[in-house]
């Protein structure tokens, strides 16, 4: 599992100024099948991570969506928020 957590990491790292300001967590889930990951990043780092219409984000979660295919083929939730 945390292959999904390192591959969240690399790929909002690649689009930020600072990857020193970038955390990215999994958190307990109710469900067995789902995995929740929470990526802080810092308020000026947040448009570009969520993207226009939210398509930078978007991309991010199939990406970590098709690799937990090849893993667990668990659902993966990728919640964003800044600090």
């Amino acid at each position: 599992m945390n292959n999904l957590i390192e591959l969240t990491k690399v790929m909002v790292e690649g689009l930020i100024s600072s990857s020193d300001s970038v955390s990215v967590k999994e958190f307990e889930s109710d469900d067995d099948n789902t995995i929740l990951i929470e990526v802080m990043v810092s308020s000026d780092d947040m448009a570009k991570v969520i993207g226009h219409g939210g398509k930078t984000i978007n991309a991010i979660r199939t990406i970590a969506q098709a690799a937990s295919y090849n893993e667990d083929n668990k659902i993966v939730k990728i919640n964003v928020d800044s600090y």
